[in-house]
């Protein structure tokens, strides 16, 4: 990897936490290579914290698979991973020409990353594979009135929990379907207590590590406060849910769990859990050992090595910018030019 030691964080959004950690792991390896980045909002944090920004079309444009290519072709990078929901099915496909260009895409196969973002065919998929999915019906042709209430109206291809909704009976389930303008699931609404594991698979679809947390309050589907967990079974759950269904790279399970019955996995993310800095101060050195992955070392699996009871609250920060010209820098460059008469 020293002559492609770079990294590209594909719609990088907000996720400012993990591209400090992947600059954080790159200085530490110390072969030169930057967190480069995309995103189509100009004032997506993320653009003002990386080392380079790069522009990539719409994620729907047909050439975004090969933009991504040639940004890895020609900036040496090593290792491609998506930070939202938004591309990880088109990276995959594209996986055959980022490979071409020297880079490795942090994704299981299109089929795989198709299964976890469509409600339906992950529950079709973990039942393959003989992993706990909760009850699942499709919303047309199902006796809507023999349901098992309370039931969850899931959209099926869906983020930060839009169009979700909890129904205690059949009038309920009516009313909000009517409303629901996206394609969606019937899904049994399960009892007990939520959870996430952040884990990491490795090229190959092993289970490197897995740290489960606890879900203590979370808004729009992001967590912000959570704790880690002494948890085998959960670190279980996800070890066999990674070698089950071929997951690939950073990757977050979310279940459901009543005393110790495994109820049913709900969600698959195949990319950095919203609560990503959680793990990471766990022990969790996760961009660190993609680094290691993308320059063809071996990773050993480390199941269980992280430490329990760290507890993440979460607040609001920002980057202050001004404009000058066409140009978006931070604050404190023009505050200190300024100050200095510009010299």
């Amino acid at each position: 990897m020293p002559d492609r030691p770079s990294v590209l964080l594909t719609c990088a959004g907000q996720r400012v936490d993990i591209v400090r950690a992947f600059r954080d792991a790159l200085a530490r390896r110390g072969e030169g290579g930057r967190v480069i980045v995309s995103d189509l909002d100009p004032l997506s944090p993320s653009l003002h914290s990386a080392d380079l920004v790069v522009q990539l079309p719409a994620v729907d444009d047909p050439g975004y698979g090969q933009a991504v290519a040639d940004v890895a072709a020609r900036e040496g990078v090593g290792a491609v991973l998506p930070l939202t929901d938004l591309d990880p099915v088109i990276l995959a496909e594209a996986a055959p020409l980022v490979a071409a260009a020297g880079a490795r895409v942090f994704l299981p196969s299109p089929e795989t990353a198709a299964g976890c973002q469509d409600k339906w065919l992950c529950h079709e998929m973990l039942e393959a594979a003989g992993l706990p999915s909760p009850p699942t019906w499709p919303v047309d042709g199902t006796d809507r009135d023999a349901l098992p209430y309370p039931m969850m109206i899931k959209p099926r291809i869906g983020f930060a929990g839009r169009w979700i909704h909890r129904c205690s009976d059949r009038e309920e389930l009516e009313f909000n379907l009517a409303r629901t303008p996206v394609a969606s699931v019937l899904q049994q609404a399960l009892p007990g207590e939520e959870f996430s594991i952040d884990c990491l698979a490795s090229l190959d679809g092993r289970a490197i590590a897995a740290i489960p947390r606890a879900m203590l309050q979370s808004k729009g589907g992001e967590q912000i406060k959570g704790e880690t967990l002494d948890d085998p079974q959960l670190v279980d759950l996800a070890a066999r849910t990674i070698e089950g269904i071929g997951l690939v790279g950073p990757c977050t399970i979310q279940c459901f769990r009543d005393g110790d019955v495994i109820l049913g996995i709900t969600d698959i993310n195949t990319r950095f859990g919203g609560g990503f800095p959680l793990p990471l101060a766990a022990g969790g050195d996760y961009p660190a050992l993609i680094l290691a992955m993308a320059a063809g070392e071996e990773v050993p699996p480390r199941l269980g090595e992280y430490q329990s009871g760290v507890v993440m609250t979460r607040f609001l920060s920002e980057h202050i910018l001004v404009r000058d010209g066409d140009t978006l820098v931070p604050m404190a460059y023009r505050d200190e030019e300024a100050m200095t008469g510009g010299i």
